[in-house]
């Protein structure tokens, strides 16, 4: 199993849902969150100067069989893209096993 964490624009999340509902990825957690990027430019609106170094994003934290690992990261990036700085990131890391509380099964099945 893998867990996937992707941090992308809060404007892309609809079609990242979308994108990996289609691909069979049915359940996954998200957060807002807020974090630091490289670019360190301002903007001013109304006369007041904003700061956008402190960037708003959805952070989705997914976690898949093996299978389901390139197919689920390749829906995130075609969704998430628009090409521009700030599309986001995508880690991936082990996951040892998964329990289902609820039957005490365990294994990539309580996944489904």
């Amino acid at each position: 199993m893998k867990k996937i964490e992707a941090i992308i624009r809060r404007s892309k999340y609809r079609a990242v849902k979308e994108a990996l509902h289609e691909k069979g990825v049915m359940f996954f957690s998200y957060w807002d969150v807020t974090g630091v990027g490289h670019e360190k430019k301002g903007s001013v609106y109304r006369g007041i100067s904003y700061s956008t170094t402190d960037i708003q994003r959805r952070y989705l934290s997914i976690v898949v069989n093996d299978d389901f690992e390139e197919v689920a990261i390749s829906a995130i990036l075609e969704a998430a893209k628009t090409g521009e700085v700030g599309d986001g990131k995508i880690f991936v890391s082990d996951i040892k096993e998964a329990y289902r509380i609820r039957t005490s099964e365990k294994g990539g099945s309580t996944l489904n």
